[in-house]
């Protein structure tokens, strides 16, 4: 029989115990699950998150909302997510912008892209493709390059923004070419490609899902994709390896991250679901229609993906001596 002292102390640890057991028995969701997306409505991570939100939302039991938080290049939305830390209710589309280049770019970054974050898997990836007019007489990328070197610094070409993952790839192909080209930086996509299809400027850096639909109607013609093989979306566009530049290659890409500490259980269920997720005809299908193609890293090799991306996009900011607008 115990004693009655002996009875105390385990009870008392018992009772200790109790909350720690009840938490970890928790069914989780327990409760809605905010999804940030740190870039505005229509673009390629709205579009990709809501995809994957509208999938997942009849499989957990919960709702999921998506909420748009755009500013500083990707940082706000990031930094909303860091400071949930140990909130499993809170996860984001992670992005080259957001954790690839943002915290190398910025002073004054206000998170760890590594530390502060869950990072999950790779959802998806797509090429920058450099454009032209669609009435352009350019019609080859050797061609454009020899316009910049025939004038020097007259030659121009657009992206969403300094320090943008256009703006790096086109400073890949002035280095990789050995030619001046002067980059003119617009905030946003829109304009930029109102300003290339109006004449304002000579060529233009754009993300594919979000040029595609000029592609397709011939008001933008693509000269090359920045990718290693040619996009689907794409077949008869070349590389900028298969048009003479070796050094020009890129891949824009978007993942899925939560915040720090969350249990290791709601990671890997996270993990296994998007893995099914990125197989589901529904999600291709939306996917493949904005010339995406689904990521196959899982945590680990999107932590590393992210970990490499910090140490090249560095180089090449430094290198350049880009600073953010």
């Amino acid at each position: 029989m115990l004693s009655r002292r002996r009875f105390s102390v385990l009870s008392s640890v018992a009772a200790l115990a109790a909350p720690a057991i009840s938490a970890a028995q928790t069914p989780w969701p327990s409760k809605p699950i905010r999804w940030i997306v740190n870039f505005p409505p229509a673009g390629a991570a709205d579009i990709l998150s809501r995809t994957l939100a509208d999938y997942f939302g009849s499989r957990f039991g919960q709702p999921i909302i998506v909420d748009n938080k755009p500013g500083a290049g990707g940082l706000l939305g990031a930094d909303i997510v860091a400071k949930a830390r140990g909130d499993a209710h809170v996860v984001m589309m992670s992005s080259a912008a957001s954790h690839g280049i943002g915290p190398v770019l910025y002073k004054d970054v206000p998170y760890d892209p590594l530390g502060d974050f869950t990072h999950i898997h790779l959802v998806g990836t797509f090429p920058s493709v450099l454009a032209v007019n669609g009435g352009s007489t350019i019609s080859t990328v050797q061609q454009l390059v020899e316009l910049a070197r025939s004038k020097p610094g007259e030659v121009t070409y657009g992206s969403g923004g300094n320090g943008t993952m256009n703006h790096l790839v086109g400073q890949l192909l002035a280095r990789s070419a050995g030619v001046p080209l002067t980059h003119i930086p617009y905030r946003g996509s829109a304009p930029a490609m109102n300003d290339l299809m109006g004449g304002q400027i000579v060529a233009l850096m754009e993300s594919l899902p979000t040029a595609i639909g000029y592609f397709t109607s011939g008001r933008m013609r693509p000269l090359a994709v920045s990718e290693v093989e040619r996009s689907a979306s794409l077949p008869d566009t070349p590389t900028f390896r298969e048009a003479g530049f070796q050094d020009v290659v890129s891949t824009n890409w978007f993942g899925f991250s939560a915040a720090a500490d969350i249990p290791r259980d709601v990671a890997l269920r996270w993990e296994t679901e998007i893995a099914t997720a990125r197989q589901s005809p529904q999600v291709v299908e939306a996917f493949a229609k904005i010339g995406v193609k689904p990521g196959a890293l899982g945590a680990a090799g999107y932590t590393d993906l992210i970990k490499s991306e910090l140490v090249r996009w560095k180089d090449v900011i430094q290198a350049g001596n880009i600073r953010a607008d």
